[in-house]
């Protein structure tokens, strides 16, 4: 049964501060997000050593989750950089001098965080000295990647999450500006500010209505400056800003005004939370109730968010600029690449054996 369309699209008001201090100072929803995704990774690895379901001892796990979030942090930054925006890598002038830690400029990619979780459970799996210099805690690494693959699900969850929260990712275009719209859909006005009017279904008159109400927003100064046609596109860009602002302030004379000028959209952000969060989360736990042969869960990690990934980014934009290839976006085809090496590596380990590990219903006890 198809629902009918109605003007019940909901129109995003969300601010990405948690508090703000001071203009581009403060606590977003986005750092708040992968805290809270750590803490929950340190007391699920906490749960499953007290069970003997790690080899990892319970008093290291502290240890190996600081490992795991430098991991995370460093590839997720450098895979977005390396993936999406090479302009990055350059250098300034100005504090913090290289782009690559310029955070509030681009965002993490996923999959460069799991190669760097990849290299923290090596690291991992060499096991820690003791007050007495003894290691202990030494495993196999594929051992350690089941364990991460097992805890990061809820992490992602948060962090599609606080993408919807940042209005960023944005979905695919479901009814146009003016036209009603799926109960179920999301008016972005954020829209304005990350695609250049040619990218949007807007008509002319619609998009003149837009820049009418952005020079509203600015000062006797600020619009004299749109007679230079050198600083036009910045000034505009501040009105569009302060648009976005407004909205987030409840104020409802501009919400009222902008509200039929954006476009109806998938909540990609939410559908890829629920994805790569519960019902990732569902198909790792059940598979290692169980002990398997190290590395098993690691693999049905790349292939079950591989094909999860595939699914719902044709209901995302692709990032700007990149576009899709062959009908993928590149998320899409590095998810591919990710099924491929999962089931590579899962018949690897099934040929060679082993003894298994693991099972959190079941947990091996441990001398």
């Amino acid at each position: 049964m198809t629902l009918p369309a109605t003007d019940a699209a909901w129109l995003h008001d969300l601010s990405p501060w948690v508090w703000q201090i001071s203009d581009g100072v403060g606590i977003r929803w986005y750092g708040l997000s992968y805290v809270t995704g750590f803490v929950i990774a340190y007391a699920l690895f906490r749960w499953l050593a007290g069970r003997g379901a790690t080899l990892v001892p319970r008093e290291r796990v502290l240890d190996a989750i600081m490992l795991g979030i430098v991991g995370v942090v460093v590839g997720g930054r450098l895979g977005y950089v390396l993936v999406y925006d090479q302009s990055l890598l350059g250098f300034t002038d100005s504090f913090p001098f290289w782009n690559v830690l310029a955070l509030n400029r681009g965002g993490m990619a996923s999959h460069g965080g799991m190669l760097g979780v990849i290299v923290a459970a090596w690291r991992i799996s060499r096991g820690f000295k003791d007050d007495d210099g003894n290691v202990v805690g030494r495993c196999p690494p594929l051992h350690v990647m089941d364990v991460l693959a097992l805890i990061c699900p809820f992490g992602l969850m948060l962090g599609r999450i606080a993408n919807f929260v940042n209005a960023e990712l944005l979905g695919a275009v479901v009814a146009k500006p003016g036209e009603a719209a799926p109960w179920w859909s999301v008016r972005f006005p954020g829209e304005i500010t990350q695609f250049p009017p040619e990218d949007l279904p807007h008509t002319d008159e619609q998009w003149a209505q837009i820049q009418d109400l952005a020079i509203a927003q600015l000062d006797a100064n600020e619009q004299a400056l749109l007679h230079d046609p050198e600083a036009f596109d910045a000034v505009m860009y501040e009105g569009y800003e302060r648009i976005i602002e407004a909205v987030q302030r409840g104020n409802s004379v501009v919400t009222e005004r902008i509200e039929p000028l954006i476009s109806a959209r998938a909540p990609s952000q939410l559908l890829q939370a629920l994805a790569e969060g519960l019902v990732l989360a569902a198909v790792l736990w059940f598979i290692a109730r169980k002990p398997r042969l190290p590395g098993v869960v690691g693999c049905w990690f790349l292939i079950t968010y591989g094909v999860l990934r595939i699914a719902t980014e044709f209901v995302r934009l692709p990032d700007a600029g990149l576009g899709r290839t062959l009908g993928l976006s590149r998320g899409q085809w590095l998810s591919v690449l990710m099924i491929g090496a999962g089931f590579a590596i899962l018949a690897w380990i099934i040929k060679r054996g082993g003894t298994k590990l693991g099972g959190w219903m079941s947990p091996a006890r441990r001398g």
